[in-house]
């Protein structure tokens, strides 16, 4: 298949690195543009809290025109105008109103840093899953070339009647069994590769030999999604004071500068002022609402104690993947141990049943055998390599940290 073509020329001119593609994901994937579209809306908010602090000033114009006059009014009048308003007090509401926006901002701040965090996580365990399939593939065409030389050669004792037919037909059962796996684990290899390019957001068609740094042992910290609560919470609070600043009283002042003209003027319906200056002073304090405000209150209250125990939740469920994560990694140490002791004794044992075999010495049931654990053993070492490089991953993520910083 056309993305394998790394299989048979220099592999890594073009090759694309894991922390490049993380890079890339991190810059151009879908869904965390979709989390900064909704931070900058979230910022444009914040500013328009901040810009609420200053006195609005509005302009206007009317016309009037009474079929029948009333004595006393001009039949026409048409005016423009300017009003400044300014709260000189509102009992904090604005305050609190700019605090739970800016919570809010925080938490959309943290919802794109989990996105993005998770999608890194998900790109490097597809990374190396693509990598052990591929090892798994490599080990397969190994096995499918021996496997056709013994089967030409074993065809050609037939013909002269060294051998039996069944010799025969167990080698060409294998061979086809083995290009079977083959086609399989290509079709598993290009969904994977699709998989990983719709996350990266471009076509890849090479990897390099990508890797984590040594290991480096992590302090908790909470991760993204916690502090998103936090901030959620937050906001919350600050919408409990926002509300609960209606009870207080609201003082605002209002000045307005108008310009008058008229028309179908008289004796009876004469003009009035030209221009006028009007200051108000607006207090205004509710006494009773039926209890609606303290009943919003109240509901607040019981989302902020759901978000609380969300917290609380989920920071247990951090820490046991984090414990469960550095158990990974040493548990993938010793299966890497394992797998290079099983690859040795079966290249060993492959060796020197081969020459028996050539030598007529054992059966192509014991050469299967031989082959079959080889192939086995080659891929089930190089899956231990690549394991472990998803429990670094998988470590340092739920550490809480970034996975790109940990890359060589």
């Amino acid at each position: 298949m056309k993305k394998f073509l790394f299989l048979i020329i220099p592999v890594f001119i073009y090759a694309d690195s894991l922390k490049s593609l993380l890079e890339f994901a991190t810059q151009n994937n879908d869904l965390v543009a979709s989390k900064e579209f909704v931070q900058k809306a979230k910022a444009k908010e914040v500013k328009s809290k901040e810009n609420s602090f200053y006195p609005t000033i509005d302009v206007g114009a009317f016309y009037q025109t009474e079929n029948k006059r009333v004595v006393t009014i001009a039949g026409d009048i048409y005016s423009a105008y300017a009003k400044v308003s300014y709260d000189i007090y509102d009992g904090g509401k604005k305050s609190h109103q700019l605090a739970k926006t800016k919570n809010e901002y925080k938490s959309t701040n943290f919802n794109l840093e989990s996105t993005k965090k998770s999608l890194m996580l998900q790109i490097v365990e597809e990374f190396f899953n693509i990598k052990s399939l591929q090892a798994t593939l490599d080990s397969k065409q190994t096995a499918k070339d021996s496997l056709g030389e013994q089967l030409t050669r074993v065809k050609r004792f037939y013909k002269a009647k060294i051998t039996t037919k069944d010799n025969v037909d167990r080698l060409q059962s294998a061979y086809d069994t083995n290009i079977y796996e083959i086609q399989s684990l290509n079709f598993q290899i290009d969904s994977l590769i699709s998989a990983l390019e719709l996350k990266v957001g471009k076509e890849i068609k090479t990897f390099d030999n990508s890797k984590f740094k040594n290991f480096k042992s992590c302090k908790l910290e909470l991760n993204d999604d916690i502090k998103a609560i936090k901030a959620k919470k937050d906001a919350l609070l600050n919408d409990f004071k926002s509300i609960g600043s209606l009870y207080y009283p609201q003082l605002k002042i209002e000045d307005s500068f108008s310009f008058y003209g008229y028309g179908r003027v008289d004796a009876l319906h004469p003009k009035s002022v030209d221009k006028q200056n009007k200051l108000m002073l607006v207090l205004n304090m509710r006494l009773f609402d039926m209890g609606s405000i303290r009943d919003t209150k109240e509901s607040i209250m019981i989302s902020s104690q759901s978000l609380s125990s969300q917290m609380s939740y989920s920071k247990k469920a951090q820490t046991m993947a984090y414990k469960l994560a550095l158990l990974r990694i040493k548990t993938a140490k010793v299966n890497i141990k394992s797998a290079l002791s099983a690859l040795t004794s079966a290249k060993r044992a492959f060796g020197t049943i081969s020459k028996k075999y050539d030598a007529k010495i054992v059966d192509n049931v014991v050469y299967l055998d031989s082959l079959t654990n080889l192939t086995m053993a080659t891929s089930l070492y190089e899956k231990s390599l690549n394991d472990l490089q998803i429990a670094y991953a998988k470590y340092y993520f739920y550490a809480g940290k970034n996975i790109e910083e940990f890359l060589q």
